[in-house]
């Protein structure tokens, strides 16, 4: 076999940043009072909240679907995500692997527009914000950021890894809406105008589940931004493109 026999997507639990994008949305405000680094924003308390029903789920996993390898994004919320998840599921006597962290799986870079939403963008950089709605939300690279296009190459480099270094074995991702996207991209061969109309239809919720399996000697997805460990009726904020 040469690729992995499962892998499996999953993005981080609902951030500050989350929240914040979305309430100043709702509101019409034109800042969110956000500082920092988008890859030191933590998860709100909702976000620790689907982390643990997430160890729950992994927990309830038949053995041969556990993951065996644990790979995460280098940004905080990324690894709290794995780290609730993980301490949650061995209180049920169900342990699982430390996660590396791999910088390739971080969230889509945005430059000078890091933690911008698109009001502040237009405000501030009325021209960027001019150019992303000529080109498109995949298309557009901001300054000193990637378009999707620069992450396909990255991921492209983790796919290449992942299949030589852990063929035949089930290994799981916990990163960001942007990343499992662009791994339907490359793994399926779907255009970016494909992959929008999907994410309208079924939006990556946080802590949403991915799924391919890979025992045939290809990746065949099974399952795309499930929430079996959801409440009925939570707060889900899905993929916008940043």
């Amino acid at each position: 076999m040469d690729t992995v026999a499962e892998l499996t997507l999953i993005r981080h639990g609902e951030s500050l940043a989350n929240v914040a994008f979305a309430e100043a949305r709702a509101r019409g405000l034109s800042d969110h009072g956000l500082t920092g680094r988008d890859a030191d924003i933590e998860l709100s308390s909702l976000g620790w909240k689907q982390a643990a029903r997430l160890g729950h789920w992994l927990a309830a996993l038949p053995d041969h679907r556990r993951p065996e390898v644990v790979v995460c994004s280098p940004y905080v919320r990324a690894r709290q995500t794995w780290l609730r998840a993980a301490e949650t599921a061995a209180q049920s006597g169900v342990d699982h692997p430390t996660a590396a962290v791999d910088h390739r799986l971080c969230d889509r870079l945005m430059g000078d527009l890091e933690l911008l939403t698109p009001a502040m963008i237009a405000q501030r950089f009325p021209a960027e914000s001019a150019l992303l709605s000529a080109e498109g939300e995949f298309s557009y690279r901001p300054p000193g950021g990637e378009s999707f296009g620069d992450i396909a190459g990255r991921l492209a480099a983790v796919l290449t890894d992942l299949n030589a270094q852990h063929a035949g074995r089930r290994v799981l991702l916990v990163a960001h809406d942007a990343v499992i996207v662009v791994m339907r991209h490359l793994i399926e061969g779907l255009s970016f105008d494909e992959i929008a109309v999907i994410v309208a239809a079924a939006p990556v919720a946080n802590t949403s589940i991915t799924r391919y399996d890979g025992t045939d000697g290809g990746l065949t997805l099974m399952e795309f931004a499930v929430t079996p460990h959801f409440a009925s009726g939570e707060v889900e904020h899905a993929f916008v493109g940043r």
